[in-house]
């Protein structure tokens, strides 16, 4: 992986000391990627990158899509609102409309495209999906997030923003589907959610945006950023509904980063044990943007699934800066 990044920046010796020290600590061992490495070198314009993210978004996003409506025994039209979340690419019309056409979904579907979110995203979605819900008790709400972030790459861009992101960042989809108690599902109950906008952040995460497409901002202030507002903010969340940390059986978190995961269980004061799905997560597939909390979600759901009566705290945050967070009880 390594080697194939370098031949992308032109096999400079400085980069490839510091690209290969930045890879070794991003805690990833593997991801998955929208070409072959040895595409993505045609890919030199902005809009090349970008026709390759509408057409690789639309296939993964009926793929997730798809995959969800099956477990649940539903039909494709049955679907009465999709939220879709990305920060990696653009498309008007939007992806969800060109799911509309390829899927056969109902031509009365509400569409809520959702850009420049981030990492918070897949959290912000599910609650608004929750909101949807709860406002027409009837319906079903999907989820669809699909983050391509290797066809974010900037390959005149050699800042150790770029190269991090570089080794931390991977490509993938994830869709959820959320209703009301009338149409039963598998899967926990959505009790409350929770946002909150941190002021004068806006330098802390995102993306500069040029002719040359999306050139990463991530500043090295994020962990700090968690530690001093995340514990405090989930308190009041909580407290909110008459309950404190001890009250959580499981925490449902973002994988960000190892610096940003280090400074979660720091804020909450959580051991690692506690962050071991998000820890698990980052290391198989890597920071996937606005779908990596809805991946450490289906891991719990299928593999690490809570007592009945057991709350959880689903949380991301995002550019903005901003905090997402959900109460779940099982």
């Amino acid at each position: 992986m390594v080697d194939a990044l370098l031949a992308f920046w032109g096999g400079d010796p400085k980069t490839a000391a510091v690209l290969e020290r930045l890879h070794m600590r991003t805690g990833v061992d593997g991801r998955y990627f929208s070409r072959r490495l040895e595409e993505y070198a045609a890919l030199d314009t902005w809009g090349k990158t970008n026709n390759a993210w509408i057409e690789t978004a639309v296939d993964l996003g009926e793929r997730a899509l798809d995959c969800v409506v099956k477990q649940a025994r539903l039909e494709r039209a049955q679907i009465d609102a999709l939220f879709f979340v990305s920060v990696t690419g653009v498309a008007s019309p939007s992806v969800d409309a060109r799911l509309v056409n390829r899927m056969g979904l109902s031509p009365q579907i509400q569409r809520n495209p959702i850009f420049g979110l981030g990492c918070v995203a897949g959290a912000a979605g599910l609650a608004r999906a929750a909101d949807y819900v709860r406002a027409y008790p009837d319906r079903v709400a999907a989820l669809l997030s699909v983050e391509l972030c290797s066809l974010t790459w900037q390959r005149e861009d050699r800042s150790v923003a770029n190269l991090i992101s570089s080794g931390l960042f991977g490509d993938g989809a994830a869709a959820v589907l959320v209703a009301d108690e009338k149409v039963p599902r598998r899967g926990p109950r959505i009790v409350a959610t929770h946002r909150v906008f941190y002021p004068e952040t806006e330098e802390v995460m995102g993306w500069d945006i040029s002719e040359r497409g999306f050139r990463i901002v991530l500043s090295p202030d994020v962990p700090k950023v968690v530690t001093e507002n995340l514990g405090r903010d989930v308190d009041s969340f909580l407290a909110a509904q008459g309950l404190s940390r001890k009250d959580i059986g499981t925490w449902i978190m973002h994988t960000g980063g190892p610096k940003v995961l280090e400074a979660t269980g720091e804020s909450l004061g959580l051991p690692r044990k506690a962050l071991e799905v998000s820890w698990e997560a980052l290391r198989r597939v890597g920071n996937l943007s606005s779908a990596s909390v809805l991946v450490v979600l289906d891991e719990v759901m299928k593999h690490r699934r809570p007592a009945p009566g057991t709350r959880s705290v689903l949380a991301a945050m995002g550019p903005g800066f901003c905090a997402e967070m959900l109460l779940l009880e099982w």
